[in-house]
Order: C-alpha cells, then sequence, then structure tokens
C-alpha cells in the first residue's frame, strides 16, 4: 500500500469569491485522478479572494494573508499550481504567488535547502486560443528557482478554439486528452513525491 500524501491547490483566477472558474474545473480534474492514487488534495485556494499583498518577502505585514496560505502550501507534499492564461502569460495574480515564493531563497535551512525543498509541483492551465506551453516555462521556471521539484509531464492544460468563446468550464464532454494527461500528471506527482518524503534532498 502506497504512503498517503497530501497536495494543495491554488487558484491564481483573477475573480475572487462567487464566480465560477475554468481554473478550478482543471484543477479539480487532478484532484480526482490524485484521489485514485491516495492523495488528499484539499479545497482549492482562490488567491484573489484574499489580501495578498505584493512583496518578495513572507510576511508583508499585519493584514497579509500569505503566511497563512504559505504554511498551508508547505505543510502538503504536492503543490498544484492553477491559472488561467491571459494574453498568452500567466494571470497577474500567478505572478504575485510566484514572487512572493521568492522569499524561500533566504529561507534555508542549515543544509541550504529551501523550505519548499522535496516537494513536487504541477501545474493546471486554461485559456483560449494559445499560451499553455509559455505558461508551463514561466511556472516551472520560475517554481525550480524556488525549490520546488517539476515531475516528467507536469502540466495539465486546456485551451479553446482562436477567437472563441467557449470556457473549460462549459464544455459538455470532458477532452480525452485532458482526461489521459491528468491522469498522468498526478501519476508522476505522486510517484516523485512518495521518493522524495521516503529520501529528501540532502542539501
Amino acid at each position: 500500500m502506497p504512503a498517503p500524501l497530501t497536495a494543495a491547490a491554488i487558484n491564481c483566477s483573477l475573480s475572487a469569491k462567487g464566480r465560477a472558474s475554468s481554473t478550478d474545473a482543471m484543477i479539480a480534474v487532478l484532484a480526482e485522478h490524485f484521489a485514485a492514487l491516495d492523495v488528499t488534495v484539499a479545497d482549492p485556494i482562490r488567491i484573489a479572494a484574499h489580501n495578498v499583498k505584493w512583496g518578495v518577502t513572507s510576511n508583508q505585514g499585519p493584514d497579509d494573508d500569505w503566511p497563512k496560505i504559505r504554511e498551508q502550501i508547505l505543510a502538503a507534499d504536492i503543490l498544484i499550481f492553477g491559472t488561467p492564461i491571459w494574453m498568452g502569460q500567466a494571470s497577474s495574480v500567478a505572478k504575485l504567488v510566484m514572487e512572493r515564493m521568492d522569499a524561500f531563497l533566504s529561507e534555508t535551512d542549515d543544509q541550504g535547502r529551501m523550505p519548499s525543498y522535496s516537494k513536487v509541483a504541477v501545474a493546471a492551465i486554461v485559456g483560449n486560443e494559445d499560451g499553455a506551453h509559455n505558461v508551463s516555462a514561466q511556472i516551472f521556471q520560475a517554481l525550480n528557482d524556488v525549490g520546488w521539484t517539476i515531475p516528467a509531464v507536469a502540466a495539465c492544460y486546456w485551451v479553446g478554439e482562436a477567437m472563441g468563446s467557449t470556457d473549460f468550464k462549459d464544455l459538455e464532454h470532458r477532452p480525452r486528452k485532458v482526461t489521459e494527461t491528468a491522469k498522468m500528471v498526478a501519476a508522476n506527482a505522486a510517484h516523485l513525491a512518495r521518493l522524495l518524503k521516503q529520501a529528501p534532498y540532502p542539501g
């Protein structure tokens, strides 16, 4: 029986609470496949619904919500980083989160390991037309810089028809390729997370 794992999920949609989100829908697809692998996925954290301040430290003041979100993220074995695509790029909220994680660079332990070491990150990306590969490149480079481990096939994405108006959350049927990719993303991430949990990076 494989060791149980936990995953945190963040939704970097531009909208706060109350609106349906295609990013949440893609996170749910991944969560479904993680659950089949004994990975417990927490409810997604909608970053825009919290007062996450701009900055590059782990605490930007008494009314900053990032410290508690940071704690939830780092308590998990796996991070699902969800973002929509805007103008071919990750959302401004996603960039805010990545900038806050920059603080990890100066929060190393005695072996030089950042708090994200031996933890795995994957991406859930949705949008129209294109940009998924560019967004993956942005996210994975940034996350790797601040200590996260990126598995093989780490992104599950969907992009709609060029100049179309259909969102992922509105599709009547989930595309087979999305399901297949989500299954592989979850399997690879869970496999790697279990290996790293048993044998963390030495630093």
